[in-house]
């Protein structure tokens, strides 16, 4: 995690910081996102539907599925069609997110919904959950690689600490490395997210070994665009119990020759009890990285895999399901 104090540049739909902006005159506001992601991300609001003109309040507004398009459509009226708008609005204001390292969008917006949209047929009965808001669509095509999340699905353990990992991951390379990228800048980078990505998903390390097997073979600037899809793609996968113990296992490695024989009992059984869901991770790391201390070994030191996020989230505090 990057040691820098400065706030994180994130977007977020600004219903979400309790202003009244929803087409009931309401607000969203996330306790979560006001009160305790806001210690490290420093917010960037946006409604888009106020955005195009629409008032406070407004008739609602529904993604419609019309001959394989989704368009937004005003509830009550199909002829009211706000499409084009809100694609014309998003691109106008995308290039002012060049600095952001993450997103929260509202769930169940037909401008801002990410996942599970629903959608209606042209005759105004319930089609799918295939839908994605058009604004939120627009953000994620032009920048792929930005970590995206939905508010409501903060509230899941496990997808809560996958997007604020990705966040602070994000945000470490493009002040660390993305600047003026160098062969040794890559490589500092990825030696300190090397058992984080191996707890996230093993064939992303293994692939990410390879490329950075022989830097001399390709333009450095070539390397890392490829690098960071790669590693933002491996992060994207939730690191499971399963992932953790297994990273946690190649890291007990170290001490083979620093521990007694009760200690190794211990640190073993704590990582098992880990494994097989009755301790949070917090449990055994802990007693892992106490024991590592004994190592005088920088690259162990400053593995991301210990804080790959701020201790004070208690992220890691919680129980996974899987």
């Amino acid at each position: 995690m990057s040691t820098n104090t400065q706030k994180i540049p994130v977007g977020v739909s600004q219903c979400l910081l309790g202003e009244q902006v929803r087409y009931d005159g309401g607000h969203k506001r996330s306790r979560y996102v006001t009160d305790q992601l806001n210690q490290y991300f420093e917010f960037h609001p946006m409604c888009p539907e106020v955005g195009i003109g629409l008032g406070i309040p407004r008739k609602p507004i529904r993604i419609v599925n019309v001959d394989g398009d989704s368009r937004v459509q005003q509830n009550d009226d199909p002829s009211v069609d706000v499409t084009d708008r809100l694609v014309d609005y998003a691109q106008q204001t995308i290039p002012e997110f060049k600095s952001l390292c993450g997103y929260i969008f509202m769930q169940n917006s037909p401008s801002c919904g990410v996942f599970d949209l629903k959608r209606y047929g042209e005759n105004g009965y319930p089609l799918d959950k295939k839908g994605r808001g058009i604004y939120a669509r627009e953000v994620i095509e032009a920048y792929p690689l930005l970590p995206v999340e939905e508010a409501g699905r903060l509230n899941d353990a496990g997808l809560r600490e996958n997007f604020i990992t990705r966040v602070f991951a994000y945000h470490d390379w493009r002040t660390q490395v993305e600047p003026e990228p160098t062969a040794q800048k890559l490589i500092n980078f990825y030696s300190r997210y090397k058992y984080q990505v191996m707890a996230h998903h093993v064939a992303s390390y293994k692939a990410i070994g390879r490329l950075l097997a022989d830097l001399k073979s390709r333009p450095i600037e070539e390397l890392c665009d490829e690098f960071i899809v790669q590693f933002m793609a491996a992060l994207s996968h939730k690191a499971t119990r399963k992932g953790n113990t297994n990273a946690m296992m190649h890291l007990r490695g170290y001490l083979k020759n620093q521990l007694d024989a009760e200690e190794k009992a211990e640190l073993g059984d704590l990582i098992e009890n880990y494994r097989t869901g009755f301790v949070p991770l917090v449990v055994p790391m802990t007693l892992l990285k106490h024991h590592l201390l004994k190592v005088d070994d920088v690259y162990l030191q400053k593995q991301t895999f210990w804080s790959p996020h701020p201790e004070k989230l208690g992220l890691r505090n919680v129980q996974q399901s899987s």
